[in-house]
């Protein structure tokens, strides 16, 4: 559920996430007679997701995109955003606009709960970079919802680790 979850929450797409974590499975299956153990199973496991989907996020932007008349909407008055959405809808789709590399830390992170020295075994960066990537991720899904009329209360939201940083 943690693979699926992770793998969602990059590509956005139920199908796709589905799709890219059997994937992941298999390649792990696969994999298993080659895995040493000289990192921990959780770390190799989402290296294995976070490589299938920068694979498949990059396949996705060589494909000629057609433009399908269906998909176009037409422009309509809505209230604002604060009043219509509920504030863990407003967290994700701050989150959703995150670069893939601050997104994927932050959610390793908060949602997977590796910790930080297994995220940068995971993501093949230095330490000194995960911790960057997970401030600059929260700091800007912060002031994404404060943009959005969340306010203060979306400092609340962002308190999904309760761990303090690790050195």
């Amino acid at each position: 559920r943690l693979v699926f979850t992770y793998v969602y929450r990059l590509v956005d797409d139920r199908r796709l996430a589905e799709d890219l974590t059997q994937d992941v499975f298999v390649k792990v299956f696969k994999g298993l007679p080659g895995f040493t153990g000289d990192a921990a199973f959780t770390t190799w496991l989402f290296q294995i997701a976070k490589n299938a989907v920068i694979d498949e996020l990059r396949a996705i932007e060589r494909r000629p995109q057609a433009l399908n008349i269906d998909d176009v909407t037409l422009p309509m008055l809505v209230e604002p955003r604060f009043e219509q959405a509920e504030p863990i809808e407003a967290l994700w789709a701050a989150v959703a606009l995150l670069n893939v590399d601050l997104r994927t830390a932050l959610l390793l992170r908060d949602i997977v709960g590796l910790s930080y020295q297994e995220i940068a075994d995971s993501l093949e960066i230095t330490l000194s970079t995960v911790k960057w990537r997970i401030h600059k991720a929260r700091e800007s899904v912060q002031a994404t919802l404060e943009r959005e009329g969340f306010g203060h209360g979306g400092q609340a939201l962002l308190e999904l680790d309760s761990a303090p940083d690790e050195s």
